[in-house]
């Protein structure tokens, strides 16, 4: 099939990352890929969970939000309404599981580490986005407070699906409504698999058609790690 922008089944979207975007958070990162955008920032507090405290171990605890305007018409703030939906819970949960997959608890001592993922604008891909992003902004946080030792590795995540039968990385909005899988792939930068969210939105799929859209997966995250690492060092200068 053609894809709309042109792109292989095998490319990701043009990623843009600025890293220390905004002055006041310890870590920050304006993150693009293609034309979803993201807000992350990463904020270092003095203390731990009630649960936690005496232990010498720290937490990690992440937030996310799609701004009014960023899918198009506005939708109501979910503060307004006094609750989160049941969908940003399950993300701001699945964005900190796959941040502490890769962080050392005892090395960041007994303090709470906040990841803020706010989508500016959402194109397809915002919760693996938000993973991606929130990285960087965890990495830059950690690095000003001499704490870079408290992430074992990198973590990145990427979107893959089959469209009109054939597989492709990195669905935009267009390609994710129309998919027969959907699927979500997070992985740390050496290759190990954290977490798989697959689902079959017509017919079901085969084991290797499974293994396609793994290996797929690997493809981007890897570009997607080096660009990670690129933003953090060119930070750094």
């Amino acid at each position: 099939m053609s894809r709309t922008d042109g792109r292989r089944a095998d490319d990701l979207r043009p990623l843009e990352l600025v890293p220390d975007f905004l002055e006041q958070p310890h870590g920050s990162v304006l993150f693009a890929q293609g034309k979803t955008k993201l807000l992350c920032t990463a904020s270092i507090q003095d203390g731990v969970p009630r649960w936690l405290y005496g232990k010498g171990r720290g937490w990690l605890t992440a937030e996310y939000s799609l701004l009014p305007a960023s899918t198009g018409d506005r939708t109501e703030r979910e503060a307004s309404r006094g609750r989160q939906g049941g969908r940003t819970v399950e993300i701001q949960r699945l964005i900190g599981r796959s941040i502490r997959s890769v962080t050392d608890f005892v090395a960041l001592g007994e303090r709470t580490l906040w990841v803020d993922c706010d989508v500016l604008q959402a194109d397809g891909g915002t919760r693996c986005a938000a993973i991606s992003g929130a990285y960087v902004a965890a990495r830059r946080a950690l690095d000003r407070f001499g704490l870079s030792k408290a992430l074992t590795g990198s973590i990145a995540a990427v979107s893959v699906g089959i469209v009109e039968g054939e597989a492709l990385l990195d669905l935009d909005y267009s390609e994710d409504s129309q998919a027969e899988v959907d699927m979500n792939v997070v992985m740390t930068g050496d290759g190990a698999l954290v977490e798989v969210q697959a689902t079959a939105e017509r017919t079901p799929f085969s084991r290797a058609r499974l293994d396609e859209l793994l290996e797929l997966a690997a493809v981007g995250i890897e570009e997607l790690a080096t660009t990670q690492e690129e933003a953090v060092a060119a930070a750094r200068v």
